[in-house]
């Protein structure tokens, strides 16, 4: 299969060892700076990989930034309709993992420091000769049913008829490129989190039942464990990355402890341990049966217990057993973003 034709967009990690440094981004005509990545496909790729594209097209993008997520459909597409046409598409991620923070998971290498992307995600447009023709946006608005101008599109199309490109350069929105470097300041950040006061309170059927009511006007996620439950103890270091990853959003968390009320010392030593500084609650009571179906009768009782309440309390997820931490935080970013597009 020749390289050019992509199906799909193939993702390639960088990681720089390079200082934080923003570098300049790479001037017009110049010639593609060679890079050698690791894609998700397991194999390294290089430049030389798309020799046989007229036009290639290195986008710089990310799963965590807001504004990349809205344009990943979009991306998939471009590789989908050009792929016939000798274009081809390879998406990069420039950031280095220690160097982003927790809360800009909610919305890297030597190769992405000599593009020089500001911003992700940050299109190249590269010609047969692989010198640069356009840099800069997909299009003018992250939310597609805006969109006027299809500028990575336009661009492609001038250059396939043998046309310059009308608009050469835009600039471009969405997230900082997280350059490696910034690790202290991630540190920093955790050393702060790590501070925040922990703190558990009890709760009865009534408190239950308002907590499965949500008129909190967000997003709630609930989860329902014990210290004597292997698998809660084992999975709630995600729960605690859930809610640093988008407490700064439409969203909260209560963890609730079915611990009878005389282990509280035990729960809260454990939460301290986690650094949960989310709301925690145990059950007020060591009638766990009338706990239990004050929040949901058609619960058994056995946990790791875990829904997904969407504000006026409809359930959006629900798992009995341990979660899925991928398949949650997709449910919770789909619904923070239907909730309250940014």
């Amino acid at each position: 299969m020749n390289r050019f034709h992509l199906a799909t967009v193939a993702c390639l990690a960088l990681f720089s060892r390079l200082s934080a440094a923003e570098p300049p981004t790479l001037p017009l005509g110049s010639a593609a700076p060679d890079f050698d990545l690791p894609g998700v496909d397991g194999r390294n790729w290089s430049l030389k990989d798309f020799a046989q594209a007229k036009i290639l097209v290195v986008i710089f993008t990310c799963d965590h930034c807001p504004t990349a997520q809205y344009y990943e459909e979009r991306i998939k597409q471009l590789a989908a309709d050009y792929k016939d046409r000798s274009v081809a598409v390879v998406a990069i991620s420039p950031n280095d993992p220690k160097s982003i923070r927790l809360d800009e998971l909610g919305y890297t290498d030597l190769s992405a420091r000599a593009y020089g992307p500001v911003a992700t995600p940050h299109v190249f447009i590269f010609d047969a000769a692989r010198k640069l023709r356009f840099a800069g946006r997909i299009d003018d608005s992250e939310r597609e049913q805006s969109v006027k101008v299809r500028d990575t599109r336009n661009a492609l199309d001038a250059l396939l008829a043998g046309r310059e490109p009308a608009v050469k350069q835009t600039k471009v929105v969405g997230c900082s490129v997280k350059w490696a470097g910034k690790a202290e300041n991630v540190k920093a950040y955790l050393d702060k989190l790590a501070t925040e006061p922990v703190l558990v309170e009890p709760v009865d059927a009534e408190g239950l039942q308002a907590l499965r009511k949500n008129d909190s006007g967000k997003l709630r996620l609930v989860g329902f464990w014990a210290t004597w439950c292997a698998p809660c103890v084992a999975e709630f270091h995600e729960f605690v990355t859930m809610n640093r990853m988008y407490r700064h959003r439409e969203f909260e968390m209560v963890m609730i402890s079915m611990n009878r009320p005389d282990e509280e010392k035990n729960v809260l030593a454990f939460l301290k341990q986690q650094q949960a500084s989310n709301k925690n609650l145990i059950f007020a009571s060591a009638d766990r049966d009338k706990l239990i179906d004050a929040f949901d009768p058609q619960w058994p009782g056995a946990v790791p217990f875990t829904v997904l309440l969407a504000p006026g309390g409809q359930i959006l997820y629900r798992e009995l057993g341990s979660i899925d931490p991928l398949a949650l935080k997709r449910a919770i970013v789909k619904a923070l973003n239907e909730q309250q597009p940014w």
